[in-house]
């Protein structure tokens, strides 16, 4: 399509441009924006064994999966702000986002469930927005559902607690310091839950749309807790199947006491039932393939609309999430499991399989501009990987991602993953040889000039960027 330069914005007038893959492939009309929630790399397109995704997988073999991709900030909030203004500290106020970049250039611009940061399950109950941006939108849509009180088999799992449907009252919901152990089985068929009525509604948004280019921003919930889905998605993960993440004794010695801030560990009391630790995975499984499935429809209406082959698809999360390993549950850590996120992009006429070039969030931002052939805003801190889908599955895009939560920061290279807080603390460890992050190094006599380097590279990336 061609750019109508009187629509662009103020600030995509001082916008760069650099790289124009409009003009080289076939041309991108519409971008399908989908968010998950809270979601791991525990996909069988990033090698999960048990996991039913078939959706997601089959997305994956129609694009590009980022095997090394990491959010910019570890907890729902500031990551969805950053990714959405593509910068990697972002005030909502102070800069035109993605969408509303789109918009400004002709497009309707529609949001279905969470893209931005919404409360769940405080915000998805009361069918309120959250920390929207109004700007960025033609149209929105926010999809409630009962969450906790769903009729359903109840569980808070780190207090051995179970409900049955008829015992609704008694059940924890929002505000609750446990919520994030609450697991329903329910009793529906899964119309009555927030990702379907998205998924609902996204498809609806597609098909109004066709007298222009559309971007359209589909967030999912799940697996965020509580993790809720119909009673058939449990059933596909007998406990039996369910194997817990390899621990270490005494795994959390040499972790900075800020590198587990936020996190819970044993003092959530789910260490002390083994069974309940599988049934948190088995929920968690559960909701990621409920949410596979309202995928799954979207992708079918974008076929039979006959608009996939000019339409790219972005599918991502958040951030990653602990499921015990290191004892720890939740996010908000620096960790690989925390910081590493899915990331798949399929473009019409673009290369497929897997690059393990380091990516960021932030760079979807100047990648979308510029398969749509928009100019990239010169605040945007991203850089594009428009030339990596199309040209150089493995083209290298940096050295290093970044990774914040508060004062506490991160830098991931191929190799090694660093973390630094602000008492001075630091995490090094060998991802070749320990990729699981159960040694710190950061003590090592031996490493002491890795640090030194690592501290500098740190320091180059908080001043690149600080001012900007």
């Amino acid at each position: 399509m061609k750019t109508n330069l009187s629509m662009i914005s103020l600030a995509a007038m001082t916008a760069v441009s650099s790289y124009s893959f409009a003009e080289e492939q076939t041309k991108v009309k519409n971008v399908l924006f989908i968010v998950a929630d809270d979601l791991k790399t525990t996909l069988s397109c990033y090698g999960e064994d048990l996991v039913q995704t078939p959706n997601i997988d089959a997305l994956a073999k129609d694009g590009v999966v980022f095997t090394r991709a990491y959010c910019n900030a570890v907890w729902c909030a500031p990551s969805r702000a950053s990714f959405m203004m593509g910068r990697y500290k972002a005030n909502l106020k102070d800069h035109v986002s993605v969408a509303e970049h789109f918009k400004n250039n002709g497009y309707y611009t529609a949001r279905s469930g969470k893209v931005y940061h919404m409360r769940v399950p405080g915000d998805t109950v009361a069918g309120t927005d959250g920390h929207d941006h109004p700007a960025s939108w033609v149209e929105k849509y926010n999809a409630k559902g009962l969450e906790a009180h769903t009729p359903g088999k109840y569980a808070l799992l780190n207090k051995n607690d179970f409900k049955d449907a008829d015992d609704m009252e008694n059940r924890q919901s929002t505000g609750t310091r446990w919520r994030m152990f609450v697991s329903v089985e329910s009793e529906g068929d899964g119309s009555d839950q927030p990702d379907y009525k998205a998924a609902d509604k996204a498809i609806e948004m597609m098909r109004k749309s066709q007298d222009k280019p559309f971007f359209i921003g589909l967030g999912f919930v799940r697996p965020h807790y509580p993790m809720v889905a119909p009673k058939k998605y449990f059933d596909m993960y007998p406990l039996d199947k369910i194997k817990l993440p390899k621990t270490v004794e005494n795994d959390l010695d040499d972790i900075p006491v800020k590198g587990r801030a936020g996190t819970l560990g044993t003092k959530s009391g789910i260490d002390k039932y083994i069974d309940n630790q599988k049934r948190m995975w088995r929920a968690y499984y559960a909701s990621v393939t409920f949410m596979d499935d309202q995928l799954g429809r979207v992708m079918k209406e974008l076929d039979e609309l006959g608009i996939r082959d000019e339409t790219a698809i972005v599918f991502l999360s958040d951030h990653g999430y602990h499921l015990g390993e290191h004892g720890l549950w939740e996010k908000y850590a620096l960790h690989e499991e925390v910081s590493r996120v899915p990331l798949i992009i399929s473009v019409p006429g673009g290369l497929k399989g897997e690059s393990e070039s380091i990516v960021e969030l932030v760079d979807l931002y100047p990648t979308l501009s510029d398969l749509a052939g928009l100019p990239k805003p010169a605040a945007v801190h991203g850089k594009s990987l428009a030339p990596l889908l199309t040209k150089n599955i493995n083209k290298k895009v940096r050295d290093a991602a970044y990774s914040w939560n508060g004062g506490n920061n991160a830098l991931r290279t191929k190799n090694w993953a660093y973390m630094q807080y602000p008492d001075g603390e630091e995490e090094l460890y060998d991802m070749i040889n320990d990729p699981l992050q159960f040694t710190n190094l950061a003590r090592k006599p031996e490493q002491k000039e890795k640090l030194v380097n690592f501290r500098k590279k740190l320091k180059e990336k908080l001043k690149s960027f600080k001012n900007k």
